[in-house]
């Protein structure tokens, strides 16, 4: 956690109340790039020896690792490349290439990122950095949860006792799980694409079945978790819940209209799983908020700002009626 404090600083620790219990949130979305990806490249690359710096990385990611690593290359004079789904949001695309990274893309349901990204570095002798699979990227997300406990502390706090966050490869939970060893992690991804709950629930890995559905998650598409950050979660009893699009949309909606924040898809999962009800509130509950990498125009499709929010009931109705897209 030291070496991210001497580039950037601490992301704040809000405080909310849902239905009667103050909730901890931590707005990781207000890094730099825009999420908590930079932890993870920051402390993988700043270990690169000088050799490994000379030759690069490579690296694969919907958009927020990319930005993540990108930033830190950026930072620390080394040449990155991504491999990105030609699908990612326009966005994150345009700002990995504007924090100076080489952007090679790649369709992500008939291609393989890790083929092209092993290709890359072996023609170049460059360093992969993976999104989750990789024990120093773990290692740097997990000084996230290392930051909640000071700045819970400096509250006169005790850790916190239930941590839900969202989760993709499992990069961010498996840290958080190692940061904060006495919480209860809860795990939360879009329905479709939740196949580290199933693993979770199985006790072994299970990749996203055939034909997934679509998902303005883009950041949480991994279509198989790695044995690393799936045996850690499985050892500390982590459990997993599935968020539906709409109920994305409506924590969206609420971190705007009750945090003043813009979360993207993904970066609200958690969020919403709480406001549906699918994980209760405990004393000193932590609830990451990831991401805040959005465009425009699909925020306000998926936050729905013409509409009210959903909460609780109205949250299971929609998902009973079938509701999706946050609209």
């Amino acid at each position: 956690m030291e070496k991210l404090e001497k580039i950037v600083a601490p992301t704040p620790l809000l405080q909310a109340e849902i239905d009667g219990q103050t909730l901890y949130l931590k707005a990781e979305s207000l890094q730099p790039m825009g999420a908590f990806k930079l932890r993870g490249a920051w402390h993988r690359l700043s270990d690169l020896t000088e050799p490994e710096r000379e030759k690069g990385v490579v690296a694969f990611s919907s958009g927020n690792h990319a930005q993540g690593v990108a930033w830190a290359a950026r930072r620390l004079g080394i040449r990155a490349t991504i491999v990105m789904p030609a699908d990612s949001p326009k966005k994150k695309l345009d700002n990995t290439r504007t924090l100076g990274a080489e952007v090679v893309t790649y369709d992500r349901m008939t291609e393989s990122r890790e083929t092209i990204a092993a290709r890359i570095a072996e023609e170049r002798g460059s360093v992969v950095v993976p999104s989750f699979d990789d024990p120093w990227v773990v290692e740097g997300q997990g000084s996230a949860g290392l930051e909640v406990c000071r700045q819970m502390a400096a509250l006169g706090l005790a850790p916190p006792d239930r941590i839900v966050t969202p989760c993709g490869g499992g990069g961010l939970a498996s840290g958080l799980a190692l940061a904060v060893p006495d919480a209860e992690i809860v795990i939360a991804e879009p329905e479709g694409w939740d196949d580290m709950t199933r693993s979770l629930s199985g006790g072994e890995i299970v990749p996203v079945g055939p034909n997934p559905p679509p998902t303005a998650c883009d950041a949480l598409q991994t279509l198989k978790v790695a044995p690393l950050t799936f045996d850690i979660l499985n050892a500390r009893g982590a459990r997993g819940v599935s968020v539906s699009e709409a109920e994305a949309g409506a924590a969206m909606r609420w971190a705007f209209d009750n945090l003043r924040l813009v979360l993207e898809a993904g970066g609200a999962v958690a969020l919403g799983a709480v406001l549906a009800g699918k994980v209760e509130p405990t004393e000193r509950m932590l609830v990451i908020l990831s991401g805040g990498n959005v465009d425009a125009d699909t925020f306000v499709r998926m936050a729905g700002l013409s509409n009210p929010p959903l909460r609780g009931e109205v949250a299971r109705e929609a998902r009973r009626r079938g509701a999706a897209g946050g609209e």
